[in-house]
């Protein structure tokens, strides 16, 4: 795994020098564009909106529009006069609650790992954060940019996960949707009763990125045909419905989810088994 950027964790006067790693990783398939007739790569253009022609990097400029079709036009001066020093430190300002804080908020984790000399400092700031369900919440500049994020303890690890600044959450109440609305009783009951049928322990490895998988067996299968059409199967989806007879929809869907555990439930041992001596 390659480091992305190697610093150190400070609060107070405890300063823990570490190494960042990535903590996650997103394997999408990478297509190119491709003239149809001889499959030769299509390359993008600079084009100017204004007459269509191309535009070399020397004479291309970074601006700002603050109306519209106004541009405010900015040089590599006026982006240092804001630059960020780059202190290669993970701040940490304050320590809060982690459930205090809107999930929504986090965006992207980090590994944390120690320089062996900090190892001690680095279990000691794990373990206490661990006990108090706190995080600890930073500034830190990666890449020439501030980010705002938190320290937290996963398992073993510390991890630094990039958070989102409080004006960058689009408020939910600009969405349109119901406020508190008058449920009747048999209809909570059914809905509590479905939830329970399909609760089961968390174990991530049970979801896989089926459209991936499906179209890279495509994928296999048109490279070893030589570029030719397959057949494959359709997956069929859930079509949505307009739900207006909510107890109608319910009870389906408790005989469809009772049915399914009735078919998990393993067969129970015969009762002429020899019993275990006590």
């Amino acid at each position: 795994m390659k480091p992305i950027w190697k610093g150190a964790i400070s609060f107070g006067l405890v300063n823990i020098p570490i190494t960042l790693y990535p903590a996650t990783r997103r394997e999408e398939l990478r297509f190119h564009f491709l003239r149809k007739r001889d499959l030769s790569p299509i390359n993008n253009k600079r084009v100017a909106e204004a007459d269509g022609k191309e535009v070399p990097w020397n004479d291309i400029v970074r601006g700002y529009q603050y109306e519209k079709g106004k541009f405010v036009v900015l040089n590599d001066d006026d982006f240092s006069r804001v630059d960020v020093e780059a202190t290669q430190t993970v701040d940490i300002q304050e320590f809060v609650d982690v459930e205090a804080i809107n999930p929504m908020m986090f965006s992207k984790p980090y590994y944390m790992e120690p320089v062996k000399s900090g190892a001690k400092a680095y279990a000691l700031l794990r373990d206490v954060l661990r006990s108090s369900k706190k995080v600890g919440i930073s500034k830190v500049v990666i890449k020439t940019r501030e980010h705002l994020a938190a320290v937290k303890a996963q398992g073993d690890a510390l991890v630094l996960e990039l958070m989102h600044f409080s004006e960058e959450i689009i408020p939910a109440g600009e969405l349109n949707v119901p406020g508190e609305t008058r449920i009747g009783k048999k209809e909570a009951d059914m809905a509590k009763q479905l939830v329970a049928s399909m609760s089961g322990e968390w174990d991530p490895k049970k979801y896989k990125d089926e459209y991936k998988d499906a179209l890279m067996d495509v994928i296999e299968k048109k490279a070893a045909s030589g570029g030719k059409d397959v057949k494959t199967k359709k997956t069929k989806g859930t079509r949505p419905t307009n739900v207006i007879d909510l107890v109608s929809v319910l009870k389906k869907s408790l005989q469809q989810h009772g049915s399914r555990a009735k078919k998990k439930v393993p067969a129970k041992a015969s009762s002429k088994a020899p019993r275990k001596a006590a």
